[in-house]
This record gives C-alpha cells, sequence and structure tokens, in this order.
C-alpha cells in the first residue's frame, strides 16, 4: 500500500469523499443495516479513476475519514493504511461498467437478505416500492465473495432495470446511486419495504399494484417530488 501519493485537486476531492463515506457508515448502524463490521459504502472520486471504501473488519466505532481507503477502479489501493473491504473488486467492477453511479452500498439488513435467502424477488405492492424503485426489486446470482463475480450479478441485473437495489441471492443487498447517499437512501428503503411486505404477506395474499400505476408514481417521485 501507498500512503501520501494524492496530489493537488484530486487531494482535495479524496479527502472531501473520505469524510463523506465515512459520515455515511454512521446510517448504517442508525438504521440497524448491519451488524459487527459488516456492510460497506463506497463512492467514486470525481475526476479521477479511483474510489473511497471502508476497510475491512474494522469496527464501525473505530472508522475515521483516514481510515477510509482509495483504490484505483480496478481494486488496486493507491492511498491508505488498511486493507480495503473484501468487496472491493465487486464495488469497482460496478463503477468500471456503470459510469452513472457514484455511490455503492452493501448490507445484510435481515428483512432484505431474508428474501434473497429464498431467491425471492420483493414485488412491487406498496407506493413507496413504485417511487423509489420503479417495480419490484430484483434478485441476482449467487456469487462468492472477493472476486469481481458480484459486481458481474450487480451489473447484469440492474442494468435496464430501475432499482437502485438488487438482492443477491444467499447474501444480502447491494444499493447503487447517483451519489453514495443517494446508495444509502436505497438501502434504508430497501430494508423498509422488504420488512413491510413480509408483514403483509403474514396476514394474507399481497395485492400487486398496476404496471401503468407504478410508472406513473415513479415518474411523479422522481421528476416532482421534493424542493427543486
Amino acid at each position: 500500500m501507498t500512503n501520501g501519493g494524492l496530489t493537488g485537486t484530486i487531494s482535495d476531492s479524496v479527502a472531501r469523499i473520505r469524510q463523506e463515506v465515512c459520515r455515511l457508515h454512521e446510517q448504517l448502524t442508525r438504521w440497524e443495516l448491519v451488524t459487527w463490521t459488516s456492510g460497506n459504502v463506497s463512492a467514486r472520486v470525481p475526476g479521477a479513476d479511483l474510489m473511497v471504501i471502508k476497510p475491512s473488519g474494522v469496527s464501525y466505532d473505530d472508522l475515521t475519514p483516514e481510515s477510509m481507503v482509495v483504490t484505483t477502479l480496478d481494486g488496486d489501493v493507491v492511498d491508505g493504511n488498511h486493507s480495503p473491504s473484501s468487496d472491493t473488486d465487486a464495488h469497482a467492477y460496478v463503477y468500471r461498467h456503470m459510469p452513472q453511479v457514484n455511490g455503492v452500498v452493501h448490507t445484510h439488513s435481515p428483512y432484505a437478505t431474508a428474501w434473497a435467502a429464498r431467491d425471492e424477488a420483493i414485488p412491487c405492492v406498496l407506493t413507496a416500492m413504485a417511487d423509489e424503485f420503479g417495480g419490484e426489486i430484483p434478485v441476482g446470482p449467487f456469487a462468492l465473495i472477493g472476486g469481481d463475480d458480484i459486481g458481474k450479478g450487480i451489473v447484469a441485473t440492474l442494468e435496464g432495470h430501475r432499482s437502485p437495489a438488487v438482492l443477491m441471492r444467499n447474501h444480502g443487498v447491494f444499493t447503487i446511486g447517483a451519489s453514495a447517499k443517494a446508495a444509502v437512501k436505497a438501502a434504508v428503503m430497501c430494508e423498509d419495504v422488504a420488512r413491510t411486505v413480509h408483514i403483509a404477506r403474514a396476514g394474507g395474499p399481497l395485492v400487486p399494484i398496476e404496471p401503468q400505476h407504478i410508472d406513473a408514481l415513479y415518474e411523479r417521485y422522481q421528476g416532482v417530488y421534493g424542493q427543486r
């Protein structure tokens, strides 16, 4: 590993992204999306083929901006005193193949991961799902941790899909976003709807939303909702 090998404008961008990524990990514990040291947030560095990601196996309580690891989009460490997350190659693959993505999040949030364990997509039966995900939350293929196979599964599943979340079979949740914050929001929303739909199904049959209504809800939320 190297340390301090970044200069000028890129160094300033990396410092800012390190702070942002560190701070966003607090949201994973706040919303109970992770346990112990599992899960991670990464962000693309603007203007450079670099990303910032959580170090491997470090407690959330011990995370600092300086402990975040900077890698290339091939997963090679550029700056940092720790080994990067074991999911680094998966994140890097997503950034290389989805240029519109600037943030990636991985969690093992319990309700969403339970759907992944059943190899079952979460059907679009809530307006909140139509708003955020534009339809069902799909399931991606099984893949072993440590290489870029998970990244390949994420890209193959989400390309051409409106959902920013995918349930990787037998594993957990990966989300993408135009920013790291947007990817964290998608992870929070994914767990929320996974829990609600689980509870609903326990009480009886689910009632799907008709496709034209999903489209209308998605377009309104993505294009009109909130402050502009």
